[in-house]
């Protein structure tokens, strides 16, 4: 196997249209270069190329990869080099390495590594699953800019509630100035990106494909808002496809970016239960939504509660309390110690404290929809104020909505 060409002259040349190379010696130029080959000839997350970079510097780790370094195995155990240079040999022997580069160069992509002052230096946390470079379409000092931040992640098949829910966090968090961090996709994604876009907030996606490519197509115009105003990231090179494994690797981008995660909604094969697991594993702070008990698309929030630790999530004002920041000024209460006049008095008003009532019956009680009903439910159901049966709901105590 061939060793990629790494002179000085043409990985300058190549790297001007997207990185600052005028002031760098070519030794930094060329481990620049080396990171961008990297980018494509690993796939995310892939340990053993991380150690080996590690152990040697991108560019002597590309001399051993290919073999034209002595084998020493820096580190790595049993057939882990060997494995590698079976995975990494039919990319390094490519025509195309340099494709990414230029694509990125004529898009407005810029690149940025870890000795650039825009690396978000929180993903060093990833050890030897850190990326090697990044691939940002907008703002690149936005990366700076996360300290604190947080992850609003959940279903793509999200509810109205979850939708609701994602953008009143995204939307409170982000007008108060904590960037919002999530996957661009569809659900709880856009609702929390839409949301930090509305107020002037900064938010920033992480993509599982090259930034050059809107996924899904159908958020293109959303993600052009986000890379406007904020940034688009990918750690694998501009032409990059999104595949399975890169979805699921993208999610501990995500985890690793933002001081905390919290999912809004999530079914029990959710991929946000991935990002919220890369979470745990990096000691990110956790955080979930409840939702309704009946509902399937909050079976993994409730989860996540139960077996993980997970800390109930219910206002911007609770996150905030979870990065350990002030929570904003209470806002005055009723003197007279009635629950205020909302869509939750709404639904204790179409509640007996005798007759049990389903869902749907307590939607045309209350004139509001049936999913709004649940959610309420859901909530009405942990402060202890409703009970659930096999004939529906009722409502305990107090007499509130006694009939």
């Amino acid at each position: 196997m061939k060793a990629p060409d790494l002179a000085p002259a043409p990985a300058r040349r190549a790297l001007a249209g997207v990185s600052n190379v005028a002031s760098l010696d070519d030794a930094a130029v060329l481990d620049r270069y080396a990171r961008t080959v990297w980018s494509a000839v690993a796939e995310p997350g892939d340990g053993v190329a991380g150690r080996l970079v590690a152990a040697l510097g991108p560019v002597d780790a590309l001399a051993s990869a290919t073999g034209a370094a002595p084998s020493a195995r820096h580190g790595l155990s049993g057939g882990e080099l060997d494995e590698g240079r079976k995975r990494w040999s039919p990319r390094l022997a490519s025509a195309g390495l340099g494709d990414g580069v230029r694509i990125a160069a004529a898009s407005g992509i810029r690149l940025v590594v870890p000795d650039d002052p825009e690396w978000p230096e929180q993903l060093d946390d990833l050890g030897p699953h850190a990326p090697f470079c990044l691939w940002v379409r907008g703002d690149v000092a936005t990366l700076a800019r996360l300290r604190p931040s947080v992850a609003i992640v959940g279903a793509r098949a999200s509810t109205s509630y979850g939708d609701h829910v994602a953008m009143e966090l995204a939307a409170d968090l982000a007008g108060s100035g904590i960037p919002i961090v999530s996957g661009a996709a569809y659900g709880i994604d856009g609702a929390a990106h839409r949301a930090a876009l509305t107020v002037g907030g900064t938010t920033v996606a992480l993509l599982a494909g090259g930034a050059d490519r809107a996924y899904p197509a159908g958020h293109s115009g959303l993600i052009d808002r986000i890379a406007r105003d904020g940034a688009v990231v990918s750690e694998v090179p501009c032409g990059s496809m999104p595949t399975k494994w890169r979805f699921l690797q993208r999610n501990r981008l995500i985890a690793a970016l933002a001081d905390a995660t919290v999912v809004v909604e999530a079914g029990w094969r959710s991929g946000s239960l991935n990002t919220a697991g890369h979470a745990l594993e990096l000691s990110r702070a956790l955080g979930a939504v409840p939702g309704p008990i009946t509902s399937a698309a909050s079976a993994g929030s409730h989860k996540l509660f139960r077996d993980y630790g997970a800390q109930c999530i219910t206002s911007g004002d609770d996150v905030r309390e979870m990065l350990g920041l002030h929570a904003r000024a209470p806002q005055p209460s009723q003197r007279d110690g009635r629950p205020p006049t909302d869509a939750a008095t709404r639904v204790r008003d179409a509640l007996s404290t005798r007759a049990w009532r389903d869902a749907s019956d307590l939607a045309r009680r209350s004139g509001m929809a049936r999913d709004e009903v649940e959610a309420i439910l859901g909530v009405l159901h942990l402060d202890d104020e409703v009970e659930h049966g096999p004939s529906g709901w009722r409502s305990v105590g107090g007499g509130r909505a006694g009939r």
